[in-house]
């Protein structure tokens, strides 16, 4: 009988790790959906890039009160969480406080533990009344109803009650200590959870055990069950932010990938010994459809553009940034990311019920992103700079258009005329060649 908690406690901890390994996979499965690209170069560049950005919250902090907060929640988020380790020790074996053999240190840990969990406990209190009482602009957008907005409170209430039930733990556990009462052991520093402790004074030893023992196992139930929330929730970025920003894109921001078909197309014209009508080596070894120019759904974007779908933190610095956001176009660079990881989960889904992906009539474009959307875009890569993920929205939005370009010739009525003029007179304005030197003459 006296195995039974511990019994209990490995199978818990065996059911949630597997459950989230499982999702895990199928995000790592839905991301390779993506065509390839290389992101092996310059690998110091992109070391520096993630102990910057997603280790220290460099991008954070260019919104000081957002910044700070945010850096007290992660880091004491994190830290508290190396607690965790002692807990399923003891939960495994029926120890209780394993490491308390390492005297002041232990005391030092505990002590900083019990600080940063009040920290964080005010810090997600202040992001709540941030969304809610103040209603920050960009918490409020269109794209943040339903879901999204119970989303972001969900997984407030998540940290405040884990922090709790940290603090009722160890205060509880200190009038365990003070009654003499056996197995626990005097270890420990309480700096927050002496002022908790006096409000369980008078209760026997029996209760305070029941008061304890549940704080202790749901604390540990809910750490797994946050865990496998994240796979369902934008908390994803928690795990994710680490290889989005190691693998994002390390070339200058105003500089646009080229279409590696189009280019052998236009060598391929200004070779005049080549022979238009010969295929390439390539071709005439695998036969089928050629390659699509740009996207029109998931599939046909890059598995680093899927990274960034799953990374985005909905936190909408991106839109507040956007010029065409701000002027009242319909165009918000979060919404690119929501909409491209929803369709890409949906994809999944398919995947998931039929073994393979079935064509269920629905693609990214029109039926999650519109046209007007994607035209009302400056490409002025404000969305990128602000990201503090290195999320690139703009990537996204430009093979979109390529699509639209390039298989469907449906660019606006103002860019193909441009287009034309540029194939005609070689400007984008309408006027011969001859005649662009003619104003010097009046």
């Amino acid at each position: 009988m006296q195995y039974i908690p511990n019994i209990l406690f490995v199978i818990a901890l065996v059911a949630g790790i597997g459950y989230f390994i499982k999702n895990i996979r199928k995000v790592i499965r839905n991301i390779r959906l993506g065509k390839d690209v290389d992101r092996s170069d310059d690998k110091a560049a992109r070391f520096k890039n993630m102990a910057m950005i997603a280790l220290g919250q460099s991008k954070m902090v260019r919104r000081p009160i957002a910044g700070i907060l945010h850096i007290v929640v992660y880091i004491g988020f994190i830290i508290i969480n190396i607690e965790v380790l002692e807990i399923i020790i003891d939960g495994i074996f029926g120890t209780h406080r394993i490491f308390s053999f390492l005297g002041p240190l232990y005391d030092f840990l505990i002590g900083s533990f019990e600080i940063l969990a009040f920290l964080v406990f005010v810090g997600v209190i202040l992001f709540w009344t941030r969304r809610n009482v103040i209603k920050l602009k960009r918490f409020w957008n269109p794209e943040m109803k339903g879901w999204p907005k119970n989303d972001g409170n969900l997984i407030l209430y998540f940290e405040m009650v884990l922090m709790t039930l940290f603090l009722v733990m160890n205060a509880a556990d200190l009038q365990l200590q003070e009654l003499g009462s056996g197995h626990y052991i005097s270890a420990g520093s309480y700096p927050i959870s002496q002022f908790i402790s006096p409000l369980f004074e008078g209760m026997s030893e029996g209760s305070l055990i029941l008061l304890e023992r549940g704080a202790w196992w749901l604390h540990i139930l809910g750490i797994l069950v946050f865990l496998n929330y994240l796979y369902f929730s934008k908390h994803l970025h928690i795990l994710l932010a680490f290889p989005n920003t190691y693998y994002g894109d390390l070339k200058p921001k105003g500089q646009l990938d080229n279409l590696e078909a189009v280019t052998k197309e236009v060598m391929l014209m200004m070779d005049p010994n080549a022979d238009p009508f010969a295929a390439p080596a390539e071709d005439q070894a695998e036969e089928g459809e050629p390659e699509k120019f740009g996207a029109s759904d998931v599939m046909d974007l890059n598995w680093a553009q899927l990274l960034n779908a799953y990374t985005c933190t909905e936190c909408g610095r991106c839109t507040s940034e956007c010029p065409a956001n701000q002027t009242g176009k319909k165009l918000s660079p979060r919404k690119i990311m929501m909409d491209t990881r929803d369709r890409l989960k949906e994809v999944g889904d398919n995947i998931d019920k039929n073994g393979s992906f079935v064509d269920d009539g629905k693609q990214l474009l029109n039926d999650y992103i519109s046209t007007e959307e994607l035209w009302a875009c400056t490409s002025c890569n404000a969305c990128v700079e602000a990201c503090p993920v290195s999320i690139s929205p703009l990537s996204i939005i430009m093979d979109m258009r390529r699509y639209l370009v390039m298989e469907e010739s449906a660019a606006p009525t103002d860019l193909n005329n441009m287009m034309s003029n540029i194939e005609n007179n070689g400007a984008p304005w309408p006027f011969n060649q001859m005649d662009r030197v003619n104003w010097s003459k009046e």
